[in-house]
């Protein structure tokens, strides 16, 4: 995990509130989590205060406050839209944002009371997401956006670097799913960053999709590596049947290069789970439901 670029403590974010949003400022706060990109405190019961530790974070903040707003309204499970937005202060140099908190623990750690149903509820939202975007949405072309062949290099360069035992099996795979169409259609609302760790789950069902910092406009492929990650063969069929509710469906050529991504997804996370145990989890299991078609 990067390291912290300011210090953000308690008692910093309580200044903040009492500076710029004073009818917040006696809610009880708490720190919850110190993420890759951002710290956030809960604020009272129904909200949480999301502030980025990270120069580079501070663009995606600014992402989520110019574009969630107006994406919520037609999502049909809740996403973190910004209810009040901050200004740097006090020596915080950034932007920041209070959010709705949802209550749930990632999935990552949870079950599924019912995974076909969370396949459907899943799919739905990919749907409804995956609409083309405005000419001033966010671009991420080289982390997000690439054609799958442009990403070859990297997987390669990642797979000599991991050193993982099955990375024979990765490269045939990769090499095959290379023949997949390239997406030909216009740019689509994406999350960019969909996983298992960015999904909450409370009382068995999906309850939030959240850390939308890698938004962005490319090909809808980027998301449906999910179904690699959180669903079973069976489940992973449903999903694939809702996600195709939209004027996109998902043909055979999106989801060679959705199952792609996933390749490219599972590496990273390995690669990048040194003091994250749960990273390593979800990179394991990933290139293992890829290679083994679980």
């Amino acid at each position: 995990m990067p390291a912290a670029e300011v210090d953000i403590t308690d008692e910093l974010v309580q200044g903040l509130l009492a500076a710029q949003h004073p009818d917040l400022a006696d809610l009880p706060l708490s720190l919850v989590a110190f993420g890759w990109d951002n710290a956030i405190f809960r604020l009272g019961d129904d909200l949480c205060v999301r502030l980025p530790r990270r120069e580079l974070a501070a663009e995606l903040v600014r992402h989520e406050q110019r574009w969630l707003p107006s994406l919520a309204p037609r999502l049909p499970l809740p996403i973190p839209a910004p209810l009040r937005i901050g200004a740097a202060a006090d020596g915080y140099p950034w932007a920041w944002s209070v959010c709705p908190w949802f209550d749930g623990e990632v999935a990552a750690d949870s079950a599924l009371a019912s995974p076909q149903r969370e396949a459907r509820r899943l799919g739905e939202f990919a749907a409804a997401l995956h609409r083309p975007g405005p000419t001033d949405v966010p671009h991420s072309a080289f982390f997000r956006g690439a054609p799958i062949d442009v990403l070859t290099p990297r997987v390669d360069e990642n797979l000599a670097v991991l050193g993982f035992d099955r990375a024979d099996e990765v490269d045939r795979r990769w090499r095959e799913l290379l023949d997949a169409a390239p997406w030909g259609g216009p740019p689509l609302w994406i999350h960019g960053d969909l996983h298992t760790a960015n999904l909450l789950v409370a009382s068995g069902a999906i309850s939030a999709v959240i850390d939308f910092g890698d938004i962005t406009a490319a090909d809808p492929a980027v998301d449906l590596a999910i179904a690699w990650m959180l669903f079973g063969p069976t489940e992973r069929a449903v999903f694939r049947d809702a996600a195709s509710g939209g004027p996109f469906p998902v043909d055979d050529d999106m989801w060679c290069r959705a199952e792609a991504w996933a390749l490219h997804f599972g590496i990273l996370y390995l690669l990048n789970s040194a003091d994250n145990p749960r990273f390593t989890r979800m990179g394991a299991a990933l290139l293992a439901n890829v290679l083994d078609g679980l």
